[in-house]
């Protein structure tokens, strides 16, 4: 990390550099996608998402090597009882997942996509954020930098979600700090809270913000004293994907949340990013509004896991293969428009 300034500097230099779309590709992406056999906008979003592979990879659409990448990780804030299963679950699912018995398992198998787990310290859960902050500043920012690390293998479409028992609490009070509102406005059953759970989760979140009011009017510092590890990882791995030119796809509430974050430092953040899906977590769609995008996918699902950004790659790599699989009016012999 930077020697001379604080560890979260790096972090906004790079925010405030980040590089733009590619031109040239995206304009031969749509001059060959005006050739192709169809109407003008017969595919509809196939070909935004066309067009959006191939101004952010800088290359005609395709996805060759897609990562789902699931960061993990524990809460402190799980002592208030805002959860009805035990922090050991967190480990127990990652153990799942190596072990090929989720759903995110079968996804992957089924669209062909790569997966990788990243347990973040699982027996170390973050500060009670009601009480204290998450994480030092420094430890998140080198989280931040170990989720930077999920691009070291090379992907050319990343897919992030997250495993963590209490993370939809931590969720709901990012955005309640972003974003403002009441914290029963965020707050949604998460796991299956609901009656007493449910009300410790609300009264956890309204807590956790008036505990850290007065540090909140800085993203970064929202992240580190209300996030988690695997938020703070899932935003390092979008932010390095933007500085190596890959397209991602960002799964449900808690995923969203570590977005949230980066754009609230910069607005352009979020640009080669689309949402994979609106989950059934009641605040979800409240949070994708404010980001300014629209989900792929509305299917009710709440598993978290990366299971619907999993689910949308299967668009994403459709959409790539009519781009460049797809004839032309003229190698087709079919008669265009006058």
């Amino acid at each position: 990390m930077n020697a001379t300034g604080m560890p979260f500097d790096d972090f906004r230099t790079l925010l405030k550099n980040l590089p733009g779309p590619d031109t040239p590709a995206l304009a031969a992406a749509r001059a060959r996608d005006s050739q192709l056999t169809k109407p003008p906008g017969a595919l509809g979003r196939l070909e935004e998402i066309a067009m959006w592979l191939a101004a952010w990879t800088g290359k005609a659409p395709a996805v060759n090597r897609p990562l789902v990448a699931i960061f993990a990780g524990n809460h402190g804030v799980t002592k208030n009882g805002v959860t009805p299963f035990p922090p050991e679950v967190t480990k127990q699912m990652v153990e799942n997942f190596a072990a090929g018995g989720a759903a995110i398992n079968q996804i992957c198998a089924t669209h062909d996509l790569g997966l990788k787990i990243y347990d973040l310290a699982l027996d170390i859960p973050t500060g009670d954020i009601t009480r204290e902050a998450a994480l030092s500043e420094r430890d998140c920012a080198a989280t931040m930098a170990f989720g930077m690390e999920a691009l070291a293998g090379g992907t050319d479409l990343l897919c992030i979600g997250e495993m963590g028992i209490g993370n939809t609490t931590i969720a709901a009070a990012i955005f309640y700090a972003l974003y403002g509102g009441t914290a029963q406005e965020w707050v949604g059953p998460g796991t299956g809270s609901e009656g007493e759970i449910l009300k410790r989760k609300i009264e956890a979140v309204e807590k956790a913000v008036a505990f850290h009011k007065d540090h909140l009017n800085d993203p970064l510092e929202i992240l580190r004293r209300l996030g988690g590890r695997e938020i703070a990882a899932m935003a390092g791995a979008i932010l390095a994907a933007r500085m190596q030119k890959v397209p991602v796809l960002i799964d449900g509430y808690v995923a969203t949340a570590a977005a949230a974050v980066l754009k609230a430092v910069e607005p352009s953040a979020l640009d080669h990013c689309l949402i994979g899906h609106v989950s059934a977590e009641p605040g979800h769609i409240r949070a994708i509004e404010k980001l300014g995008k629209t989900p792929l996918l509305a299917l009710g699902m709440r598993l978290g896991e990366g299971t619907g950004a999993a689910l949308a790659a299967g668009i994403v790599k459709a959409a790539a293969a009519c781009h460049t699989g797809m004839a032309t009016f003229d190698s087709a012999g079919v008669s265009n428009k006058d």
